[in-house]
């Protein structure tokens, strides 16, 4: 697949997600290089819906590292079961966050951020990364996103 996304902007966001998934996995298949694959992914998952922050946050040894990412600068290191992103490492799940400042101990890398979901990568049953978007509107994520989101994940865990 050439190195450009196909999206027409016409379509409902579950839509958007299934025309751009096999895309997504169509871009990857074949590169072996975990880098490249989580950054075609956040640039693809920003391209297609214009979120505010999206990328990925690496398990290494107690803590989680920042991985690709499209946005503005990033927390560099969380720690497990700190914030959004490292609630969802320790409880291995999807976190959707309609407000961020309800969020008990969120950690606020933009004061822009308002609503947010993390999605954990699971390999053997360990969470391996997190994949973190985050929104400027306030309750912008639905179970079509932790649907969507949950799926490319899972393709996600075969680069690692």
């Amino acid at each position: 697949m050439a190195e450009e996304l196909i999206l027409d902007t016409t379509l409902t966001k579950a839509e958007k997600y299934r025309q751009l998934l096999p895309q997504i996995e169509a871009l990857t298949t074949g590169e072996p290089d975990l880098v490249a694959n989580l950054a075609n992914t956040a640039a693809a998952l920003r391209q297609a819906f214009g979120f505010f922050w999206v990328g990925f946050y690496l398990v290494k040894n107690d803590e989680l590292v920042l991985g690709p990412f499209q946005g503005p600068i990033a927390c560099t290191r969380i720690r497990k079961g700190k914030g959004v992103c490292g609630s969802s490492w320790a409880q291995a799940q999807t976190l959707l966050v309609p407000d961020v400042e309800q969020f008990p101990g969120h950690i606020a890398c933009s004061s822009e951020s308002k609503s947010e979901i993390v999605v954990p990568i699971l390999k053997d049953g360990q969470v391996v990364a997190v994949l973190d978007v985050d929104s400027d509107q306030l309750n912008d994520f639905d179970q079509d996103d932790q649907t969507a989101l949950e799926q490319l994940m899972q393709l996600a865990a075969t680069w690692f």
